[in-house]
């Protein structure tokens, strides 16, 4: 890691400014002296666009002939006598080819780039990835996350096509369609499906209500957005009526600036990291570590990657804590971040009142909706009472019940429930099916909007 630093404009700076040197950052215990990267040192503004070229690797040969490790020194020199492309081969190690982009966290999309070598590392997390999960490649996959330069779909792609197993990518239902997908994974006999969670609720409904088989699924990867116990009941029902009886259903970890994913080995272990390729830290509210197993922010430091990369990282995620030792489930001996994970962000201060606001944490309301067997599917809403944006925040709850539910009853049982759990009120607001999932973009999103807030920004 300490050899790449000096190619990298945004850290060369930050250390020159807290008056460090590259040789102070000699292993993860020195990462302490830098100061912490967030979510606005990295995102584009209107003003500077150009801003996340600052976090890519941008070596020259004046810093390479200063800084570069002894054997890519070699390597170069050798290079130069035997006539080899450097220039390529620096290219493949360093220059960006692929870009993902972070989705609806930031108020531009950020760009993050894959050298050559990174695409390689990539396949290799994927490899990694499948491997945690001991499913065999003589099973058929189907890729149902939304074709994007998103992690979610490219990680799937490459993690079935390194092992060698036989896989569909299907774009998802906005490109593919869920028709074309259920009729998918019954005749290729599909043992094993990625989906975001929302969306396979969304699926697995349809193809009950067709009544076809899915006798031949086994495992489902779960990505892109937080899995409640509920919610892994609810979909297990909907299996069970298509003919798919214990199945496996494994969550993952992402982020785009970690640049891979991490995954649970079953369904109560923690997610298994990749200890040569990045460093966890878990800090408390002052930005101090914690002991090992306490809980706390997740800090993220990339260790062996190019092109797009950062140190010291707030995800913003708060974290039970992280597992050493050998894995009670798998036996493998990595660090495991504890499975209970929420976003900090998505704690958001609401004026619920006329004289003060109360801090409300969204990531409460997926396990207590997605859990409800009485709910079919289920948007909030964040406005201005009578859309007048001086008066107080109201939170608004739609609900389609299941077919034979009183709405009346169950919107009675959300409103108590909400306020035991959260201590706000809210008003619930009955929808059908079908006006509810457009609202949603359950088929045209990359994400479901599942919790929107439509105050006015000023």
């Amino acid at each position: 890691m300490k050899h790449q630093i000096p190619y990298h404009p945004y850290y060369r700076e930050l250390l020159k400014k807290n008056n460090l040197s590259f040789d102070d950052i000699q292993t993860t215990d020195d990462l302490v002296k830098l100061p912490f990267t967030s979510k606005e040192d990295l995102a584009p503004t209107e003003e500077d666009r150009a801003r996340p070229k600052q976090f890519m690797l941008q070596p020259d040969e004046n810093l390479l002939k200063k800084y570069a490790s002894k054997g890519t020194l070699i390597k170069l020199a050798w290079g130069k006598i035997t006539g080899k492309d450097v220039k390529r081969e620096l290219a493949r190690e360093y220059k960006p080819i692929h870009l993902h982009f972070t989705t609806g966290r930031t108020a531009l999309p950020t760009p993050f780039g894959y050298s050559e070598r990174d695409i390689n590392y990539l396949k290799e997390s994927a490899n990694r990835l499948i491997d945690v999960i001991n499913v065999s490649p003589d099973n058929i996959a189907i890729n149902a996350f939304p074709y994007s330069p998103h992690l979610a779909f490219w990680l799937a792609y490459y993690g079935f096509t390194t092992v060698g197993m036989t896989s569909l990518a299907s774009g998802g239902g906005k490109v593919m369609g869920t028709q074309k997908i259920i009729d998918a994974i019954e005749r290729m006999k599909a043992g094993l499906v990625a989906f975001i969670p929302g969306y396979s609720y969304h699926l697995l409904r349809e193809a009950v209500k067709q009544k076809r088989d899915f006798s031949n699924l086994k495992y489902i990867i779960f990505g892109g957005e937080r899995v409640s116990p509920g919610l892994r009941d609810k979909v297990k029902e909907l299996l069970a009526q298509l003919g798919a009886k214990d199945v496996q259903i494994f969550a993952t970890y992402a982020m785009t600036e970690g640049k891979t994913a991490w995954i649970q080995c079953a369904e109560d272990s923690g997610y298994h990291t990749y200890p040569d390729l990045e460093f966890f830290e878990i800090i408390d509210k002052e930005g101090n570590r914690v002991k090992d197993g306490e809980p706390g922010e997740a800090v993220y430091t990339a260790l062996d990657w190019r092109g797009s990369l950062v140190l010291r990282y707030r995800t913003g995620d708060m974290v039970q804590g992280i597992e050493y030792g050998q894995c009670s489930f798998c036996g493998k001996t990595v660090p495991r971040i504890k499975s209970d994970i929420q976003r900090s962000s998505d704690v958001k201060e609401f004026q619920l009142t006329k004289v003060k606001g109360e801090l409300v944490n969204l990531n409460n309301f997926y396990p207590l909706l997605s859990g409800m067997k009485r709910i079919e599917e289920w948007q909030v809403e964040i406005r201005k009472k009578n859309n007048d944006p001086y008066e107080i925040d109201e939170m608004v709850v739609y609900l389609c019940p299941k077919e034979g539910i009183s709405y009346d009853e169950l919107a009675q049982d959300v409103k108590k429930k909400v306020y035991n759990d959260l201590s706000v009120n809210v008003v619930a607001e009955q929808k059908d099916l079908d006006t509810l999932l457009e609202q949603m973009g359950m088929e045209t999103e990359l994400k479901e909007k599942r919790i929107i807030d439509n105050r006015p920004k000023n």
